[in-house]
């Protein structure tokens, strides 16, 4: 660890204050691309008129500044599971992010509702919580959507409690501020699929768990660490292969809500049971040290690692996830950053700044491109790099016939086509653009 530690201070010092510093290059940047969103009852969506992604990025010495609108690439909505009425829209937002962020030797900062951090999409990351908890003297649960206000000591999981407010990409608004609670790859991905709303109202996610390879940066939290998805390698120096990255928390052994997991004495909690099962609430988690194995998180949900932007190696949390792929507690950042917490929303800025112009076009040669499986048996699923562009993605037969079509949207990484339907044989699965293309030979084997 002393090792990793020395590498990351002469990165931190040699590297991140220049314009190769990805939490200035990241960003899914776009001034065309509108969104898209589903109405109730429609399974088509339709233009919300909003530009997608990240408008501007401007960098100083010591940080970088992002415009965005908080409004993915992926279609959003429908939120009416739980009863939210509300849709994405436009945040007209700045972020702030620290360049050179640092560790919080002091007291810790613990996460808040609402922004703790920003997808490279510039859609919003919330932490846990949804603003609820149970208030003893009721026997019921207040605050956050339902209204009141709880005892603010046994704290609802938005994730567990909300799962059928999530639109198929595991997002949802607060007002008009969509955000993800949780790795936001989309439910229909999942190895045991948990919700069954992609089915009518389809959406992507922003990437998709690939677990052969490193997952991608996904974010940035508000203490300018970065953010990826739910596989790295297993060993914090960049070997061992890619693995599962692993929360370090688990449900506690308890049959009744008295205590903290540190055997704090506090107010009692609901009972146990299937209107209140273990999971429920924040504090029915503790963090256990998993010594040996570099793939298990500290209480931050992060660690030093070598990552593919940081060769050198930095602190990164992780978006995690069970051994199904579903979202696993504390889904991101949290509770407390690892980093000093100079980040945040702001309104204006008061230094001086440079345009990062992303001048970076899409080259077939350049993207990482994945096609499986391959025979495909029923599903075949095409993924790449974020891409800057709208990619078209075509099926193609022996006699060049398109059997199957679709898109690969800007700020996106993927699309998937059925194949149940077509004869077995070979086929062809072209990648174009304006300029350029790619094709791969497919065997269907049904």
């Amino acid at each position: 660890m002393k090792k990793l530690l020395l590498l990351f201070l002469v990165f931190a010092c040699n590297f991140i204050t220049g314009q190769t510093n990805p939490a200035i290059t990241k960003w899914l940047q776009n001034t065309t691309t509108t969104g898209k969103y589903y109405q109730s009852g429609n399974s088509t969506a339709i233009s919300n008129g909003i530009l997608v992604n990240c408008q501007q990025v401007r960098y100083s010495t010591n940080n970088v500044y992002v415009n965005a609108t908080g409004i993915p690439a992926y279609p959003t909505g429908i939120f009416t599971g739980d009863g939210n009425p509300n849709q994405a829209g436009n945040q007209n937002a700045i972020y702030k992010f620290p360049l050179s962020p640092t560790q919080n030797t002091g007291t810790l900062t613990a996460t808040t509702a609402g922004n703790i951090g920003v997808f490279i999409n510039g859609v919003s990351l919330f932490d846990y919580r949804d603003g609820v908890s149970y208030k003893l003297s009721t026997g019921s649960e207040a605050g956050g959507p339902i209204g009141g206000t709880g005892d603010g000591v046994w704290n609802r999981d938005a994730v567990v409690a909300e799962k059928l407010g999530f639109d198929c990409a595991k997002g949802h608004p607060a007002g008009t501020n969509y955000h993800h609670h949780q790795n936001p790859s989309a439910f229909k991905y999942d190895l045991n699929v948990i919700s069954t709303i992609c089915n009518t109202y389809d959406s992507e996610g922003l990437y998709t768990i690939n677990t052969s390879q490193h997952s991608p940066l996904i974010g940035f939290a508000y203490d300018g660490f970065p953010i990826y998805g739910a596989y790295g390698y297993a060993n914090a120096d960049g070997t061992g292969g890619i693995v599962r990255i692993k929360s370090g928390y688990q449900l506690r052994s308890i049959t009744a809500r008295t205590h903290y997991a540190n055997g704090t004495d506090v107010i009692d909690g609901p009972p146990i049971n299937t209107t209140y099962p273990l999971g429920r609430y924040r504090e029915d988690y503790e963090w256990v040290s998993h010594t040996g194995d570099a793939s298990y998180l500290d209480a931050h949900n992060g660690r030093f690692c070598v990552t593919p932007e940081y060769p050198s190696g930095i602190y990164c949390y992780f978006a995690t996830v069970d051994i199904n792929h579903n979202s696993a507690y504390p889904y991101v950042v949290g509770p407390y950053f690892y980093g000093n917490k100079t980040g945040g929303k702001v309104t204006s800025i008061s230094e001086t700044v440079t345009t990062y112009l992303d001048a970076n076009s899409f080259s077939f040669n350049e993207k990482n491109i994945n096609i499986y499986p391959n025979p495909s048996t029923g599903i075949l699923t095409i993924q790449l790099d974020f891409t800057d562009e709208d990619l078209k993605v075509e099926l193609i037969n022996e006699l060049g016939q398109t059997v199957n079509s679709g898109t690969i949207y800007q700020g996106t990484t993927l699309c998937a086509f059925e194949t149940y339907n077509l004869s077995n044989g070979l086929y062809f699965l072209k990648i174009s653009n304006k300029k350029d293309n790619y094709t791969q030979k497919i065997l269907i084997k049904n």
